[in-house]
């Protein structure tokens, strides 16, 4: 089955699933950065160290990942790059209370890129609180069979912090082994590219271990809980540049403009390793 197929074919079912929020999840999350647990309400995509799938180990493909799931599309020899997406909440969680979960499949898009054939898959996440929606999630991933054609072992990892301009806030992030294992360990994260350094040289062709996507994303939206003012109504955001283990990140917050904000992770060898749009 090609990649165009795949796409016109397959058509997973709508799942849904229920957790109780629980706070000492958001305390251990919060140690990520070295601040105090976050209280009753659950900060803006806190939602990703919620609703971890544990499968057996007999379950687990070469990757790490699972071998087989809802939204996991019947590539061979698959392997899969975390893109981006778009939150938006109508009105936060609460700690301690059950969310239920409705996810669904979008569209599946057959695409050729620079690293071959790729298959992009969206899925929706509602989550739902008290009998009310409180905010809805499209998450992309990207999907190819085998290896990438792109080769980053030649690239030389960033030893220096990076500088925001004197209208920038920044927020540094200093990355080491330990960081992403703890990433890995809340988030049931079991991709071998965050802690098999034979195996993400060798097979994945990256530089050393990569930083979690999703970690770079947070650490955006963790410059904004810093920041006065009310929550987010909308965070819309893209990973477009590995970073490696040992890297010195930085989020960097450029000035309001109107009701948005751009955010982008930077290294000195990588002004935008990711990006988002902050809307109120």
């Amino acid at each position: 089955m090609d990649f165009t197929e795949v796409a016109g074919s397959w058509r997973p079912e709508p799942v849904e699933d229920e957790q109780v929020l629980d706070p000492a999840v958001g305390a251990a999350v919060a140690g990520l950065w070295n601040q105090p647990a976050p209280g009753e309400w659950l900060p803006p995509l806190w939602h990703w160290f919620h609703f971890l799938d544990w499968p057996a180990q007999s379950e687990i493909g070469g990757d790490g990942h699972p071998a087989n799931g809802a939204y996991l599309p019947p590539l061979p020899d698959r392997t899969r790059m975390f893109a981006g997406g778009v939150w938006r909440q109508e009105s936060p969680l609460r700690h301690g209370e059950p969310v239920q979960r409705r996810r669904n499949l979008v569209h599946a898009t057959a695409k050729h890129g620079r690293s071959g054939e790729l298959l992009f898959v969206r899925v929706r996440s509602e989550l739902r609180q008290a009998g009310q929606r409180c905010q809805v999630e499209e998450q992309d991933i990207v999907y190819r069979s085998g290896p990438s054609t792109v080769d980053y072992r030649d690239v030389v990892p960033a030893t220096e912090l990076p500088q925001a301009k004197e209208s920038e806030t920044a927020l540094p992030l200093h990355t080491n082994p330990p960081l992403l294992f703890r990433m890995s360990a809340l988030t049931g994260n079991q991709h071998r590219i965050h802690y098999d350094h034979p195996y993400v040289v060798d097979v994945e062709h990256y530089a050393g271990l990569v930083v979690h996507g999703p970690l770079l994303v947070l650490h955006m939206a963790e410059l904004l809980r810093r920041s006065p003012g009310p929550a987010p109504r909308e965070i819309e955001f893209r990973l477009r540049a590995p970073a490696f283990v040992g890297e010195p990140l930085a989020a960097i917050g450029e000035p309001a403009a109107g009701q948005a904000r751009a955010l982008r992770v930077a290294s000195t060898r990588e002004p935008t390793h990711a990006t988002a749009t902050v809307r109120w």
